[in-house]
C-alpha cells in the first residue's frame, strides 16, 4: 500500500493499478476496428481515431523519454506559449506518425504501456514534481502528476470510442478517479476569489464515479477536501453529473442544462470555467479537445 500526505489539493489518489487496465481496455476497442473507422473523424477537430492513437502514444514514449531516461530535445520558441507550444509538438507528431500503419501503431501502444506503468511504479508519489499547470503555478505532489497522466489517456479513451460507436468505459473503477482527479483544479480556479477565511464553495458530482468535494478559504488561499460541505450557506455551489462534469473540465461537448448553480453568481461562473487540462485554445478550436498532458 503506497503512503502519500495530504495537500491542499485534498487527500491523494493512487492511480497505479488503473494503468494497465485502461490501456488493455483501449487495445480491446482498438483490436476490432476496421480501416474506415481507423480514419473516423473525433471530436477533436481534424484529427482521426488514427491520430488520436498517435497522440496517446506519443505521450507515452514522450513521458518515458524525459522521466526515465532524461532526455528533453524540445522547449518553447522564444516568444512562444507554452499552451500554442503544447500544439504544435502535437501537431507535429501526429502528422509524422500518419506514415504508421495501424498494426504498428498497435504494436507500439502495447509495448509503451508496461513500461510507463513500470516507471510510475517506482515513482514516490510523496514526492514533490513538476507543477501540473491547471491546479497551479508551484510544485505539485507527484501523485497529482500521474493521476493527471491517467486522466489524459482516460478522455482520448473515450473520444475514440465515441467516435466508433462503443461503449464508454465510464465504470466507477474507471471513471472516478478522472472526476477526483479534475476536481483538484478547484483551489487554482477559485485563486482570484475574496472570500473571508472559512467561506466555502461546494461542488457535487452525481451519479457512479461522483462524490463531492468542498473549498475551505484559508489565510494563505482555498484548500480542497472530498467531503460535503459543513456550512448550511455555502458561497456558491454547483452540481452535476459525472459525465457532463469531465466534458465540462476538458472543453468537450457537454448539456449545461444537467448543471445546476446556487449562490454568488461569479464564483458560480468561475466554476462552470473550471478547466483540467492545458489549452491555448478558445472553447470550439482544436487544442480544447485534443490536449490533457504537458510537454
Amino acid at each position: 500500500m503506497v503512503t502519500m500526505s495530504f495537500t491542499r489539493w485534498g487527500p491523494p489518489i493512487d492511480v497505479l493499478p488503473l494503468f494497465a487496465r485502461e490501456e488493455q481496455a483501449l487495445l480491446d476497442v482498438l483490436t476490432g476496428l476496421d480501416a474506415d473507422q481507423w480514419a473516423a473523424p473525433t471530436v477533436c477537430t481534424g484529427w482521426t481515431v488514427h491520430d488520436l492513437a498517435a497522440h496517446i502514444l506519443g505521450d507515452k514514449l514522450g513521458r518515458l523519454s524525459r522521466d526515465r531516461d532524461d532526455y528533453r530535445t524540445t522547449a518553447p520558441r522564444e516568444g512562444e506559449r507554452f499552451g500554442d507550444f503544447i500544439d504544435r509538438i502535437n501537431d507535429e507528431w501526429v502528422v509524422a506518425c500518419r506514415r504508421l500503419s495501424p498494426e504498428v501503431l498497435f504494436a507500439m501502444l502495447v509495448d509503451s504501456t508496461s513500461q510507463i506503468a513500470e516507471m510510475f511504479g517506482r515513482a514516490d508519489l510523496d514526492a514533490v514534481g513538476d507543477p501540473v499547470s491547471w491546479a497551479g503555478d508551484e510544485p505539485a505532489p507527484v501523485w497529482l502528476d500521474v493521476a493527471r497522466e491517467y486522466t489524459e489517456f482516460w478522455v482520448h479513451q473515450q473520444q475514440i470510442r465515441e467516435a466508433v460507436g462503443a461503449r464508454p468505459l465510464d465504470d466507477p473503477d474507471f471513471r472516478g478517479p478522472v472526476v477526483d482527479t479534475f476536481m483538484r483544479a478547484l483551489p487554482h480556479t477559485l485563486r482570484d476569489v475574496d472570500a473571508r477565511v472559512g467561506r466555502q464553495v461546494a461542488y457535487t458530482v452525481t451519479g457512479q464515479g461522483g462524490g463531492k468535494w468542498t473549498a475551505r478559504r484559508t489565510a494563505d488561499g482555498w484548500e480542497l477536501d472530498r467531503v460535503a460541505p459543513t456550512s448550511r450557506a455555502p458561497l456558491a455551489s454547483v452540481t452535476t453529473d459525472a459525465d457532463t462534469f469531465w466534458r465540462l473540465c476538458t472543453r468537450n461537448p457537454a448539456d449545461r442544462a444537467r448543471v445546476t448553480a446556487e449562490g454568488d453568481e461569479n464564483v458560480c461562473a468561475a466554476l462552470l470555467r473550471m478547466t483540467s487540462i492545458i489549452t491555448s485554445a478558445s472553447v470550439g478550436e482544436p487544442a480544447s479537445a485534443i490536449d490533457v498532458g504537458r510537454a
